[in-house]
């Protein structure tokens, strides 16, 4: 039977964040994240301004995209480690000067490989802002509260990506695709300023034994395995330059487990990993995530090369989508006091998986409300449900000590699963787009589909049976 953590009088909420200072920080702390959200697929409207400036291929392309999520989510274990090690707060202001930085680097990128390299840049200071952020989170609120703001910034991670291809096109169609990041600047200096005011600087427990190799193998495991998946989609599943990196990565994990085994302190405790609430919630996550942004990539690319969409217009028809994924995460939050975590996180799936098989029927000359709109919007609601079901299934009974840890590893699933599903949609479909022909997206949405079903049936299985106390459930707006 599992217990709830035990407390400790110096990791009470007054001792962390007095009231109501602690409402603050959660603003503050989500605004942050909301920034590092919207990154995540900010870009793809973009992508064909920045294709044309820079004279960028199709896998150059990708890799703009690719190469935020892959450092964002390789390095987020290191990055809870960090904030366990180096103090909450230190290393939220840490990964937020490296991102602001980096953001400003990516406006004023004049090549592709300036571009692709700030991105990852980009994804080195999220993986040092995110988990901090969480972990903060995590210890300032407690039973009721906790859930509630595990819910708010659950939502965050569907409605951020949904708003990113909104505000992708205001600004690509407005003062140009360089803004899609130079807004990240101001953002960025306001809550670097504004944090110290309402988050007390806490100590770390040291850096003793940091595990790098792990750090390093986990990376290389991820960035290998995306690698592959994207040549496969330009060179075929059986050339060699995909077979090569995916199995070098299928490798590099092997190396991972023998290094963390080996590890006086390891990255991440593999006996960790196997608790069943933590490594259900990180998987469904993975699931979530890899579904709604292989939606966001190519659809974003099917209304503009084929449908012939300005940039602006392409952001305003995910509107609906923005709309969905927000009450699919609020209806979940109410939810799952009620239903638990398996029948929420099915729903979700299900959803998402019925909006994919809509969306594997579109047609050539698709027209956006009878063809798009809807599977989209059951996509994007299910993929809302899933992330609020997921974060709190994971996080629900984790002790303070374990808090920035476990962040990190709840949002590797979510940042890997964004790179995997613009990997796969790489894979599947892009080619195919780039030809006038939507062959590959239907195939793409077919296997999202196949995809969604069998996680709906494994979520009823494998998620905890339990739920957390309905009257610590958390509520929206309230």
């Amino acid at each position: 039977m599992n217990h709830p953590p035990i407390a400790h009088p110096a990791h009470t909420p007054t001792a962390e964040i007095l009231d109501p200072g602690r409402w603050r920080a959660l603003g503050l702390l989500c605004l942050a994240q909301f920034m590092l959200i919207i990154d995540i697929t900010v870009v793809n409207v973009a992508l064909p301004s920045i294709a044309r400036d820079l004279s960028l291929g199709d896998t150059s392309l990708t890799w703009v995209v690719a190469a935020y999520s892959l450092c964002f989510g390789g390095l987020l274990l290191l990055g809870g480690r960090l904030a366990d090690g180096l103090g909450r707060r230190r290393t939220f202001l840490l990964g937020l000067g490296i991102f602001t930085a980096a953001s400003l680097a990516s406006g004023l990128a004049t090549s592709g490989g300036m571009l692709i390299t700030a991105r990852a840049a980009q994804g080195v200071g999220a993986a040092l802002l995110s988990p901090a952020a969480m972990s903060i989170i995590t210890t300032t609120f407690h039973g009721s509260e906790r859930n509630r703001a595990l819910g708010v910034w659950g939502a965050i991670g569907g409605s951020g990506a949904a708003l990113g291809v909104l505000l992708g096109g205001a600004l690509t169609a407005g003062p140009g695709w360089a803004w899609v990041f130079y807004i990240n600047v101001p953002i960025g200096a306001a809550v670097f300023a504004l944090v110290p005011t309402v988050v007390p600087s806490t100590p770390g427990d040291g850096l003793r034994g940091l595990d790098l190799r792990g750090a390093v193998t986990v990376t290389a495991t991820a960035a290998l395995g995306i690698y592959g998946l994207i040549q496969a989609g330009h060179t075929g599943w059986g050339s060699i330059s995909a077979l090569v990196p995916l199995c070098a990565a299928a490798a590099a994990a092997v190396v991972f487990v023998v290094v963390e085994h080996a590890a006086e302190v390891p990255l991440v405790r593999l006996s960790l990993l196997a608790r069943r609430q933590i490594a259900d919630g990180v998987t469904a996550m993975l699931g979530g995530s890899t579904l709604l942004l292989t939606g966001f990539f190519l659809i974003s690319l099917d209304l503009q090369r084929l449908l012939g969409y300005s940039a602006l217009r392409t952001g305003l028809a995910f509107l609906p989508v923005t709309v969905a994924t927000v009450a699919g995460a609020h209806l979940a939050a109410h939810a799952i006091g009620h239903l638990g975590f398996r029948r929420v996180a099915a729903t979700g799936f299900t959803l998402a998986g019925i909006g994919a098989a809509l969306m594997a029927r579109i047609p050539r000359d698709a027209h956006l409300f009878t063809d798009v709109v809807p599977g989209f919007v059951l996509l994007a609601m299910g993929a809302g449900a899933v992330f609020v079901s997921a974060s709190i299934s994971a996080m629900h009974q984790v002790d303070h000590r374990e808090a920035g840890l476990v962040s990190g590893i709840v949002n590797t699933g979510h940042e890997l699963g964004a790179a995997l599903g613009v990997a796969l949609a790489s894979a599947l479909a892009v080619s195919s787009l780039a030809a006038g022909s939507v062959h590959g997206l239907r195939t793409a949405f077919t296997v999202a589909y196949v995809l969604a079903l069998t996680a709906a049936v494994l979520s009823l299985r494998l998620l905890p049976a339990g739920r957390p106390d309905p009257s610590a459930a958390p509520v929206f707006g309230h």
